[in-house]
């Protein structure tokens, strides 16, 4: 029974503390390019305030683990995550096809590093529309900016 997804939800506040380990893990798994300072910088943002100033859901399996998470500010998606356990599932495609159509997302940051990410919301019809060279931190990691 592991792994069979029971949904999204809306994620609560006392989930993240594992949403932040998803998270964590996810971008170890996918964000090479990330220097592990930055990713130590990032970390408690994400736990204490990114988290909090988006609308976010989670996708859980049968026993009520998060397996990802996404979450969403007016139109667009800020942040997607899936566990690197279960990336390759379509459980990432599951959660941005919610956002697409119950949210009404229909934009997307990707850092221009992860391929994986651009060729994923390609895939699911993302268009590239520009780009920025550094990150919203001003780091430079650059963006594309991508539209549906």
């Amino acid at each position: 029974m592991k792994n069979l997804v029971a949904g999204i939800y809306k994620a609560l506040k006392v989930e993240h503390e594992e949403i932040t380990k998803v998270w964590d893990s996810s971008v170890r798994a996918t964000h090479h390019f990330i220097s592990e300072e930055y990713l130590n910088y990032l970390k408690p943002l994400i736990k204490n305030e990114y988290l909090s100033s988006v609308q976010l859901f989670t996708l859980k399996d049968a026993q009520g683990v998060v397996l990802g998470f996404i979450g969403v500010d007016e139109d667009k998606v800020e942040m997607l995550f899936i566990h690197p356990a279960a990336i390759g599932k379509g459980y990432g495609k599951k959660l941005l096809e919610f956002a697409i159509t119950e949210l009404k997302i229909n934009k997307v940051d990707v850092n221009e590093q992860n391929i994986a990410a651009i060729s994923f919301y390609e895939h699911m019809g993302f268009k590239s529309i520009g780009r920025s060279p550094v990150d919203g931190l001003g780091k430079p990691y650059p963006i594309i900016h991508m539209k549906l």
